[in-house]
């Protein structure tokens, strides 16, 4: 007889992303021709100031355990960052570091939350925010992000869920946002700050997209006054300096709560590999160049993909503020086609041409506020997104072909039409 697993292991959701990026690869498998624009990767090589003190780091046999919390030096590189980049008062004490950003999103509900306590979720959401507080047996209560707001969080739908929720505890805040490409602003970071000042709320600040703000710079929650005590901001070096495959981020908070997750790293992955940390730390100390050039060539394929996606009749998208994503509303070509939005993505993969797909996902896989949105990756050469995109109004023109992959897959037949823009 087979164990039988938890109701939580049976119930587990994962980032969609990875389960179309399987579909794609066994497709280019098979012979395809696949431009996959649907995994949030950089195409560009980790920076050189990481490759080189990575494989140091291994010739000088860096490759024991370190303290939990982080090396020394890698600590004080990365409070030094936040502080100098985003105005942040941190310390190297403020600073965790980990594998990568996600694993910051179940440290955070294991700090804050206790079974029955309702988290605030901006919805589109990014998938693993789910799980983590479902996990803990807390309640997620949603927000809508709106397009016609550049899907900025509505801080009067905070002020409801503090005085409306049973248990409210905890916020979780992407900025800039994935999968939207929206950011919230200065004013919107001060208006959340005073509303939840001194009250027992909590805010998971998500912030891999850092360095991607195409108007302004970057603003985080934690430069508000008394916010390091009530909020965990977590980054990643997969995006800013290329390196997604070496897992590495941090987070930053209040001393008290970084004491707390180091246990947790100590109780469940002892540390974070030292030469990783190295090579992050000098990434950090030697690499900004490099790094801002790769974040304008990300601009400018941005620019490109929203441009020519908004020259296609029944798409709508806004100009680039933040990410390597586009979002646009595709809810007129949806109901015309009786097809739902991530139906619209795999149908694109997988239904409109035999020899050649295009890899998206549908808004639905990021919550039920982004029905009638795809979500586009600029992770490729800006020649494969001009094909891809090309590609679109002759592959939305095949009906036969839609009606064909609707009836091997009925469950992407759109039951109630999609509000229009």
């Amino acid at each position: 007889m087979t164990a039988t697993l938890s109701e939580f292991a049976q119930s587990l959701t994962v980032e969609s992303a990875f389960t179309v990026l399987a579909v794609a690869r066994g497709l280019k498998a098979e012979g395809k021709d696949v431009v996959e624009l649907e995994i949030g990767d950089s195409p560009f090589e980790s920076t050189s100031s990481a490759k080189s003190s990575g494989i140091d780091a291994i010739q000088g046999n860096q490759t024991h355990y370190c303290p939990s919390p982080g090396l020394p030096e890698f600590r004080t590189a990365a409070a030094k960052f936040v502080s100098d980049e985003f105005n942040i008062p941190a310390q190297a004490e403020n600073v965790i570091a980990g594998p990568g950003a996600k694993v910051f999103e179940q440290f955070f509900c294991e700090a804050f939350l206790n079974a029955g306590d309702d988290v605030l979720v901006f919805s589109p959401y990014f998938p693993t925010y789910l799980p983590n507080i479902l996990r803990r047996g807390a309640n997620p209560v949603f927000s809508d992000l709106r397009q016609s707001n550049e899907f900025r969080p509505d801080i009067s739908e905070v002020e409801k869920f503090i005085n409306e929720a049973n248990k409210p505890k905890a916020i979780f805040l992407n900025t800039p946002h994935n999968p939207t490409g929206g950011v919230a602003t200065e004013e919107d970071l001060k208006n959340l700050a005073d509303l939840i000042r001194g009250k027992d709320i909590a805010v998971f600040s998500d912030e891999p997209y850092c360095h991607m703000v195409w108007k302004g710079r970057h603003r985080s929650l934690l430069e508000q006054p008394g916010m390091m005590d009530q909020c965990v901001a977590a980054y990643t070096f997969s995006k800013s300096y290329s390196m997604s495959g070496w897992r590495l981020g941090f987070a930053v908070t209040g001393g008290e709560i970084a004491t707390s997750i180091g246990k947790m790293i100590n109780t469940t992955l002892s540390c974070t590999p030292p030469i990783v940390q190295i090579a992050g730390t000098n990434a950090l100390q030697r690499d900004h160049a490099e790094r801002d050039a790769q974040m304008a060539k990300f601009k400018d394929k941005v620019q490109l993909l929203a441009k020519a996606l908004n020259e296609i009749d029944g798409i709508h998208t806004l100009d680039p503020t933040a990410t390597f994503y586009v979002f646009p509303n595709v809810a007129p070509i949806c109901n015309r086609l009786g097809i739902t939005s991530h139906g619209l993505a795999m149908y694109l993969l997988q239904g409109a041409d035999d020899k050649f797909g295009v890899a998206c996902l549908g808004g639905e896989c990021f919550g039920d506020a982004g029905h009638g949105f795809l979500r586009f990756s600029c992770a490729e050469e800006n020649d494969r997104l001009e094909q891809a995109v090309k590609f679109l109004p002759e592959a939305f023109s095949r009906t036969e072909r839609v009606e064909a992959f609707l009836s091997n897959n009925p469950e992407f037949k759109l039951k109630e039409a999609y509000p229009e823009p």
